[in-house]
C-alpha cells in the first residue's frame, strides 16, 4: 500500500494460461487484498447441464500481499485451493514459478498505450478500456489457436 500515491491499480484474475477472466481497478492508496473478494465473486461459474456440476476456480495463486487469515478462511469456505506465499516464511522465488503467468497478462494489458498511463479522468472510462484490452487479449489468443 502506498499511502500518498495518486492514481489507480489494475487488478486481474486470470486462468492458468494467462487469459484475463475478471478485471478491476482500485485507488492506488488501497491495499491489494481488498480487491480479492470482489474479483472472485465477480467470476462467473459455468454450469454443465449434462454432468450437473459447476466449474469454479480450483486454485488461487497470489503473492504475499494476500496473506491475510480471513482471506484464506474465506477462500477455503468457497472450496478454492490457496497457494499464497506466507509472509516471513516462503521466499518470493518459489511462487515465481507460476507467477510469471499473471505478470505476462499484466504486460499484455499495459502494452496498450491507453492503459500504460492513466489518461482517463473518470474511473469508469478507464475500466471500460481495461475490459476492452482484456477482450482483445482473449481474441488474439483465440486467433492464434484457430490458425
Amino acid at each position: 500500500m502506498d499511502r500518498g500515491k495518486p492514481g489507480s491499480k489494475m487488478h486481474v484474475l486470470s486462468d492458468a494460461n494467462g487469459l484475463p477472466l475478471v478485471v478491476g481497478i482500485s485507488a492506488a492508496n488501497t491495499h491489494d487484498s481488498e480487491a480479492l473478494k470482489p474479483m472472485v465473486e465477480g467470476h462467473q461459474t459455468r454450469h454443465d447441464p449434462h454432468r450437473g456440476r459447476h466449474f469454479k476456480p480450483q486454485r488461487l495463486h497470489a503473492d504475499k500481499a494476500y496473506d491475510i487469515p480471513h482471506l484464506r478462511r474465506w477462500l477455503r469456505g468457497k472450496r478454492i485451493g490457496v497457494r499464497i506465499a506466507r509472509k516471513g516464511i516462503d521466499s518470493s522465488e518459489r511462487l515465481g514459478r507460476r507467477r510469471w503467468v499473471i505478470e505476462r497478462t499484466m504486460s499484455w494489458l499495459t502494452g496498450y498505450r491507453r492503459l500504460n498511463h492513466r489518461y482517463e479522468r473518470h474511473s469508469h472510462n478507464y475500466l471500460a478500456f481495461l475490459g476492452l484490452a482484456a477482450a482483445l487479449c482473449c481474441y488474439k489468443r483465440l486467433l492464434k489457436l484457430t490458425t
